[in-house]
């Protein structure tokens, strides 16, 4: 069931996604995602939490990508919330913003792996600096630290909105709507489909 509020007859109500939104081929799509991606490094995961149903969001790194770089990677304390989150809820979202106003939203389905050979692939030394020595020669937050877990995001759809021109661009873009009334136009707004990214995975992996 859709939320509406108003009846704008033949007019697109969304004025701003009308403008906005572009459909390039696959690859551009799929590349000027991973590429955003990529320059962000940082960005919040959010997941269900089982005892109220909130959704919670976390700052998180990014570690790796699979998949043709649309499947996303992250170290992980296994004994964290979020891990917990994700054992009832697999469903997860991570959201990229950079200091530009461009940003990306990934949803998907997560996997929390403990496979040692997948972390010994993926493990940076940094870690010890979050999981810490506890000095039992177990838990020592190196590669064989059981603690140390990948969580992998296999992503379903993503919307995102990228940018080619400079912010004095935008910002006329802006001001010219402010006077006239017409949507600024000042982003790339896109949408990849489940479809689209299961075929660029099954091409690309």
């Amino acid at each position: 069931m859709s939320f509406s509020n108003t009846d704008t007859g033949d007019k697109p109500a969304d004025q701003y996604k009308a403008t906005n939104k572009t459909d390039p081929e696959l690859k551009e799509k799929v590349e000027d995602l991973v590429a955003f991606i990529d320059r962000c490094k940082f960005g919040m995961m959010t997941t269900r939490i089982e005892s109220s149903g909130l959704l919670v969001s976390r700052c998180m790194a990014l570690a790796a990508k699979e998949g043709g770089g649309i499947d996303l990677l992250f170290h992980t304390n296994t004994e964290s919330g979020k891990t917990d989150d994700l054992k009832n809820d697999p469903k997860i979202n991570m959201a990229f913003l950079d200091g530009e106003g461009q940003w990306a939203s990934v949803s998907g389905e997560a996997s929390i792996i403990t496979d040692r050979e997948v972390v010994r692939k993926y493990y940076s030394p940094t870690l010890k600096a979050w999981l810490g020595d506890l000095e039992d020669g177990k838990h020592d937050g190196g590669p064989e630290d059981p603690r140390i877990g990948v969580i992998k995001i296999e992503a379903k759809t993503a919307t995102y909105a990228v940018t080619s021109r400079t912010m004095l661009g935008r910002a006329a873009q802006v001001a010219k709507g402010t006077v006239t009334g017409q949507p600024a136009d000042v982003n790339k707004l896109r949408e990849i489909s489940e479809d689209e990214l299961s075929q660029w995975r099954k091409e690309n992996s």
